[in-house]
Formats: structure tokens, sequence, C-alpha cells
């Protein structure tokens, strides 16, 4: 691991700005663990016949604000500890956008491009057989994250409904729209990276157009972020994959690099200068887009950062150490649980709309997202102005202060 596990590495964030808002420490000690962890064992019949048993996880974080709420990912590198830092992370995102959603994860230790979609499927309804004593639309709703998809969350949902024996659309977001998935959902995440990307320079009475953006992880969340950032007016010039990176000074063809990534699965049999995937990190730009795992950039790499604002796409990309080493270099850092919120900001639309069977236009979806990261940012960037504080600071103290009104009301259960 480098430097601290992800865990350790949620919980500096949070003492950070406990520490700037003298945080009640009784209130501390409940934030500062998990609420519940689930670990499953998730054996399934492979194609060839033979039995293959995986792990599975499901962590609950907090639920003070409402069911909790958070993605699921399939990754040989998912861990406990892993989980539970994105658990944290969904906790904070979900009180900073003002969301009744407390915050959880979920994962499964495979890897996924060498299964096939049958046994993706079978290991899909066991895992969600295995979780079923703590998922339910009023408790824990599952919603896509790496290496899972709208299908996933369909397979989530039957699962769901055929043990209930009742069908439940409400369960999971990010499901396909014929099974009331919402509209907008899959570019969510990637349009709200570009809004909080404009706002920011906005604040600082700057114009987009022009602007030189590095993109690493073309993937959903980096190829929409790449598409609204491009009708803003800025230029991508470098993007990365799994498979390589690719940069051209005068901008990349975002569209051309989009049907690329369809077709091929990687952006790297598309025209442009091929280059080493780590160094689009490094690139001469404006800004920088992770939008791939987390530890990206770390105490190691912080250094060789020459972008002048970072946008957290990913979650958990940049260590703590890094964000010192970045703040000494005066590079501001949009910290990922504001970034990239508009994907739990749309998926909280679809579920209030599976709930109550009305289901709105993407117009209205748009409008309503919008309008959502605009009062966040700005909610974030008066709290940065009221102290000398990071961006990431300032976004967590938001999260925290409205978890803790919570919790003045709500009290302690048992008292």
């Amino acid at each position: 691991m480098i430097e601290d596990s992800l865990a350790r590495k949620a919980q500096k964030q949070l003492y950070k700005a406990a520490k700037e808002i003298n945080l009640d420490s009784n209130l501390l000690k409940i934030l500062e663990q998990p609420m519940r962890i689930l670990r499953v064992s998730v054996p399934i019949r492979l194609d060839n016949g033979r039995t293959k048993v995986f792990t599975g996880f499901r962590c609950q974080y907090n639920n003070a604000k409402g069911p909790t709420k958070g993605g699921v990912r399939y990754h040989p590198d998912v861990s406990e500890e892993e989980v539970v830092a994105l658990a944290a992370w969904m906790t904070w995102k979900c009180a900073l956008l003002d969301l009744p959603y407390g915050g959880a994860k979920g994962g499964i230790i495979c890897d996924p491009t060498k299964m096939s979609e049958s046994e993706l499927e079978r290991m899909t309804r066991r895992y969600t057989s295995e979780i079923m004593p703590i998922l339910g639309p009023h408790i824990d709703i599952p919603a896509p994250d790496v290496y899972t998809t709208s299908k996933t969350m369909a397979w989530i949902m039957d699962t769901f409904s055929m043990m209930k024996g009742y069908t439940e659309p409400s369960i999971v977001t990010g499901k396909p729209e014929i099974l009331g998935g919402s509209k907008g959902r899959k570019e969510a995440t990637g349009k709200g990276v570009a809004i909080i990307t404009r706002e920011f320079f906005k604040a600082q009475k700057k114009s987009l157009k022009g602007a030189r953006v590095a993109i690493q992880g073309f993937g959903n969340v980096g190829g929409h972020a790449a598409h609204f950032l491009s009708q803003m007016g800025a230029k991508i010039v470098a993007v990365s994959d799994v498979s390589g990176g690719l940069a051209h000074p005068d901008g990349l063809d975002v569209q051309g690099l989009t049907d690329c990534v369809e077709k091929h699965a990687c952006v790297i049999k598309h025209p442009g200068k091929q280059i080493d995937k780590e160094d689009v990190l490094y690139h001469d730009v404006d800004i920088l887009i992770p939008a791939a795992l987390e530890n990206q950039i770390h105490h190691k790499n912080a250094h060789k950062i020459k972008a002048k604002v970072i946008v957290e796409g990913a979650n958990g990309p940049t260590t703590p150490e890094a964000d010192e080493i970045l703040e000494k270099k005066k590079v501001s850092v949009i910290p990922d649980i504001l970034a990239n919120a508009g994907g739990v900001v749309v998926s909280h639309l679809e579920w209030v709309q599976a709930l109550s069977g009305l289901f709105w236009e993407e117009e209205q979806v748009n409008a309503e997202l919008e309008r959502k990261m605009v009062k966040s940012f700005r909610e974030v960037w008066q709290a940065r102005s009221k102290k000398d504080i990071s961006l990431r600071c300032a976004a967590y103290i938001v999260a925290i202060e409205r978890i803790a009104e919570v919790y003045r009301y709500r009290g302690m259960f048992p008292w």
C-alpha cells in the first residue's frame, strides 16, 4: 500500500475537519467508525462446471440521515478496508449534497475481465442473496461502480424482487430505464465534474474557454467529463485508460475517442501521440482530472504535478500526504466528495421516481443536478472563504456539520 491504508486515510481527512470546527469528541467517536460491515462467501458454478468461491463485502458506514447508499465494485484489489473508506466518503458526500442518505459501499474480490457474462450474473445474484438481510429501499440501496453496470443493477433488482415476491425497482439505482432507471443517470457523474470545474473557474473570475485538460481514466466518468468540458470550451489535450495514454497539444477529438472506446474498449486505437499512461498525470495543463482509482497522486509523485487545478473524478485519488505537497505548490484540489457527486444526486432522483412511480424527462433531471451541484459548490466556497483552509477541508466541514446537526436532534439510542 502507498502510505496509510484507505480507511486510515479517510479517518485523517475526518480528523482534520473535526479539529477545525472543534467537533464534539463523543460524536467524533461515532463518526470515525463504520456502523456495520458484512463479509460474505459467494460460491458459484463456473462455465467449466467447477465451483469457485469469491469473497464479498458490504459496509454501511452511517445511516443518521437516511438509508445508506453506495456502489458495488468488482475488482481484484477489493478489500474490507477499501469498502470501509469508500463508504465513509459516501457518507460525507451525501451529507455535503444534503441528500437523505448515509454512506455505503460493497464489492467482490474478482477479475471481471476474465469472467463470462453468465458467470458475472451468477456471482451477482449469489452476492445479492447473501447481503439480503441488510438490503432494502429504506435500508441500503446499491449502485454501479468499478466494473459494474446497469445490467449488474438489473440482476440485483431481479434477485431481490424474486426473493421478496414482488417487483421492487427502488432497491438499486443506475439500472436500465426500462426497469425504472432515471434519464441522465449514466452521464451524471461526469457532468457533475464539468459543472464543478466551471463553477470553480467562475469563482476565480476565469473562463474555461481554451483551458487545457488532462484526464486519467477515460471511462464513464472521464469520458463524460471530457464531453461536457469540451462543450464548455475547454481543450482535452491528454487522456489515458488501462491500455495507455494519448496526447495532442491542439486538443483530442473527444467524440472520436468516445466512439473508439465504445468499439475497442481502449483509447490507444484512436489516432494521436501515444504516451505512457502514468505521464498523463504530469502533463503541463490547467486542469487535471484523475478519474481512475484511489491513491493515484501520492507523496512519491505529487511534486511532478504541473496542473494548476485537480478535479477528483475518482474516489480518493489523492493521499493526505500528497495534499500537503500540492498545497505548498499552490495547486487547488477540488475534492471527490464534491467533484464526483453528480452520480449520487441523480441516483437520489432515480430512487424518488421509483418510489413514487412518476418519471421525469431528462431536462428536469439535468436542471436538478445543476441546481444541487452549484448550491453545494457555493457552500463549500463560502466555508473555505471563512477560514484559511483547503477546499477538501471546507467540504468536510459542511458535510460533518450537517451530520452533527442530525445527531443533535435525534440523540443517541439507547439513552
